[in-house]
């Protein structure tokens, strides 16, 4: 069954003259369960189309669908019961006067959720922090633990997708590997389905079932990881992608 639907999704900034199209006729589909991964060179409009998702890019037309609910230009409040993103830099996206214990304990306050002690901890334990952790601010956090954070606020309102806008580019080398096994574990734990925006097909490959490659705003084709890791591409640029990661 699938989780995520997208059909001939065009998404732009700006208007009349000042127009940019940053998505043009974008066509995917994630199964239930399906880790499924955007690739692309900077500017390629992967990131667009997270954002798009969640409505922080309100300019887009064709079909959006999560779960068999199509999507309209309101999110309704179920929606982020069902879908949650993890951003690119966890500094910025935790409000620096906001302790651990407040992002978390607001996020479950606002989806309604009771006993929030002890969801805090278990969120904490879950993303292997712990209760230690539970009153220090973003600044007394290293990167890692900051994307931990976030990563334990997203999974607050106990969602089915969530949408990875490169979650570990900002990140140390040596704590990558750390952040992507904690979101593959979550992921087998949990059920979850992943839509995963990165440049690094390393990373893809470690972390997706299947992916999209994007040029310049359009969706060029879509591989399995087995033709990924076998260097296996019909499309000029993906093929070009590829050779370069070597």
């Amino acid at each position: 069954m699938k989780m995520l639907e997208v059909n001939d999704l065009n998404v732009w900034f700006g208007m009349g003259r000042d127009r940019v199209d940053a998505v043009l006729g974008a066509t995917f589909n994630v199964e239930k369960a399906e880790s499924f991964g955007l690739v692309g060179e900077s500017g390629s409009g992967k990131s667009t189309i997270l954002r798009a998702l969640t409505g922080l890019a309100p300019h887009w037309s064709g079909s959006l669908s999560v779960d068999g609910h199509p999507i309209g230009k309101k999110r309704p409040k179920s929606f982020f019961k069902t879908v949650q993103m993890v951003f690119q830099d966890p500094y910025a996206s935790l409000h620096p006067r906001h302790s651990v214990d407040q992002v978390l304990g607001e996020t479950l306050q606002l989806h309604g959720f009771s006993d929030i002690d002890n969801r805090v901890v278990k969120l904490l334990d879950d993303v292997g922090l712990g209760q230690k952790f539970r009153f220090r601010y973003p600044h007394q956090l290293s990167g890692g633990q900051r994307q931990r954070v976030a990563i334990a606020r997203a999974l607050a309102p106990e969602p089915e997708l969530l949408l990875l806008d490169e979650p570990t580019s900002a990140l140390d080398v040596s704590v990558q590997a750390e952040i992507l096994n904690l979101l593959a574990d979550l992921r087998e734990d949990r059920g979850l389905t992943y839509l995963m925006v990165s440049h690094d097909l390393s990373v893809v490959s470690h972390m997706c079932d299947r992916l999209a490659v994007m040029k310049d705003g359009a969706l060029v084709e879509v591989l399995d990881v087995d033709a990924l890791r076998h260097m296996k591409a019909s499309h000029p640029y993906s093929q070009q992608l590829l050779n370069a990661s070597i």
